[in-house]
């Protein structure tokens, strides 16, 4: 690269002519692999003129380019398509983003967003640096976007005789002292929040210390603990403090909410509130809220009570849930999102209106819940309520899913929390265990063998042919069912099996107290039609006369064909091998 003395600046490239550079570009972006092949083959040649030189740029096209022509062949493994974009796609950023560094580190997403680079593509480096890879769909993704962005960038510029990488020079000319000011700015802004962090905190200690003194009064006066009083008027104007804090500091506010001492309560408050602490009196597949504990928060929440703060609140629970919380923090936390569902739900709504118990409530409108976003939140944060919460958020759903769908995912639920609920209508008997390890599988076996004996044991208990139907049968079977099948069968050899039998054991064709000779399955008596007839039966339906049906012996009269004679019934009946 030289200078010359007006102050232009020349440039020293690796391509002939402009013509060429044309071409390749061309090629480049073609989207066809053989194109592109070529295309590699001239910037190979143009790094070797380069030498350590090479544009990042070009460098970073011509490996981005490279996975897509590998792909294309078909020759690879996803894993390896993954590990391949994944270097390419980290490549880039770190190479375009590290010449905007200065003596003082700062994070890759600004110095992306400076040169129009979004922060999914940065997030994208991180998974593939730090974290689980992320699937094959989303490194094409990543290099797709990345190539268009350096088509624009890049690429196209380099015809406007701006033969330079432009996004480097706001970052070269930009100068420490607007660093340092976005620095200072950064620390004020921290120092903004470490203070409403602490004036929070102060205001919320302050309305905790109200309701216990209000909880006290209450059982001096020996009333009823459930009924709380209205609001006094140093509580009133703590709430209406914390009710400035929902617009700009919102997150803050819910993050002090989650701290033990306040919605997660510690052992000496739940003493003091005459609620056992012990973790043996809760139940942790079914949480619910203390109603005392309810009610010495309901005001604050009522104050609170808006629909961004309910969504902002049910997502911090959540958040808070999967990071594997101890089992009093469990407890809670899924009392509290519990607690918020069922003030949502529909039936509890009508029931709380019509009997007007809006002080038992911490909102009376039904919220607009992201169902979808809050099944995937409530599975990605297991713990042993997850079936109980999946429930209640499958239940109230605007459009629910189907009932097949849900009863799978509750069964998969199950299994990935290691508990067992029942899923199966209130009538069922004899659930089955889960299996979760191979001893499981060895007792339900065992189970299975034992269960058998007992049926087959009773099956050759002497009993009459014709047992009436038992309990479980007629559940199964309506009355209308039963008689509509034995119309059907009367005067045939048939009837409608009412005996509880264990088909499992035997073959398929056979019945118990079946003999093994064959020939038990020949009827007395049976008519000779043509094969013809035959097929006419299978493909047509038969023809009515009224209310009559035309006699088999009428629609073969008069047909050609093989008849099935009595010897040639015989003669098959010999050549069969049963059983």
């Amino acid at each position: 690269m030289k200078k010359k003395t007006v102050g232009k600046t020349r440039h020293v490239v690796a391509w002939m002519n402009k013509a060429e550079y044309e071409h390749v570009q061309e090629y480049l972006f073609s989207k066809e692999p053989a194109l592109q092949k070529h295309a590699l083959q001239r910037i190979s040649a143009w790094k070797a003129r380069f030498g350590q030189s090479t544009p990042v740029a070009v460098d970073s096209t011509a490996d981005l380019v490279r996975c897509q022509v590998l792909d294309s062949a078909g020759q690879l493994e996803t894993n390896d398509l993954v590990m391949l974009y994944g270097m390419a796609l980290v490549r880039f950023v770190n190479l375009i983003t590290e010449r905007q560094q200065k003596s003082v580190a700062r994070p890759l997403r600004r110095l992306a967003g400076k040169i129009n680079i979004p922060e999914w593509v940065v997030n994208l480096r991180h998974d593939l640096t730090h974290r689980r890879l992320p699937s094959l769909k989303w490194c094409r993704k990543g290099c797709g976007f990345v190539l268009d962005w350096l088509h624009q960038q890049y690429w196209s510029r380099q015809m406007g005789s701006q033969l330079t990488e432009d996004w480097n020079s706001s970052s070269e000319e930009e100068d420490e002292e607007e660093f340092a000011k976005r620095h200072e700015e950064e620390l004020l802004r921290r120092q903004k929040e470490i203070e409403a962090h602490k004036k929070v905190r102060e205001l919320l200690i302050s309305y905790e210390r109200e309701q216990f003194q209000t909880y006290e009064e209450l059982a001096k006066q020996g009333g009823q603990r459930g009924v709380w009083p209205d609001a006094s008027a140093d509580l009133s104007w703590i709430l209406t403090q914390i009710t400035l804090f929902t617009t700009e500091a919102r997150d803050i506010l819910v993050d002090v909410l989650m701290q033990d001492g306040f919605l997660i309560p510690t052992a000496e408050q739940l003493e003091s509130l005459d609620i056992d602490p012990s973790e043996d009196s809760v139940d942790m597949f079914a949480p619910c809220l203390p109603r005392v504990f309810l009610h010495f928060w309901l005001p604050c929440l009522k104050a609170l009570n808006t629909p961004i703060f309910i969504n902002l609140i049910l997502d911090k629970l959540f958040a808070e849930l999967s990071n594997e919380p101890s089992r009093h923090r469990t407890y809670y936390i899924t009392s509290w999102i519990s607690e918020i569902l069922l003030c949502n739900s529909k039936s509890e709504l009508k029931a709380h209106k019509r009997l007007k118990l809006s002080k038992e409530r911490i909102f009376m409108n039904r919220i607009q819940f992201p169902w979808q976003n809050l099944i995937s939140t409530c599975v990605n944060a297991p713990c042993p309520a997850t079936p109980f919460l999946l429930r209640q958020i499958l239940s109230d759903m605007d459009k629910p899913l189907p009932h097949d769908a849900q009863q799978n995912l509750l069964r998969l639920c199950s299994i990935y929390t290691q508990g067992y609920h029942e899923y199966s209508s209130p009538g069922a008997s004899d659930p089955a265990q889960p299996v979760y390890t191979l001893q499981n599988l060895q007792d339900r076996l065992k189970s299975n063998t034992s269960q058998n004996r007992d049926s087959h044991s009773s099956n050759h208990a002497p009993r009459p042919m014709q047992a009436p139907p038992t309990e479980d049968l007629q559940e199964k079977l309506s009355a209308e069912t039963t008689q509509e099948r034995n119309f059907a069968l009367r005067g045939s050899a048939w009837s409608v099996c009412t005996d509880k039998v264990p088909w499992k054991q035997y073959p398929l064709g056979k019945v118990p107290g079946q003999p093994e000779d064959p020939s038990c399955l020949m009827v007395e008596c049976y008519s000779t039609f043509t094969v013809f007839d035959q097929q006419v039966e299978l493909d047509q339906l038969p023809q009515h006369h009224g209310n009559r049906s035309v006699p088999l012996q009428s629609r073969a009269s008069g047909a050609d064909g093989p008849l099935w004679t009595h010897s040639d019934l015989s003669k098959l009946k010999a050549g069969l091998q049963l059983f």
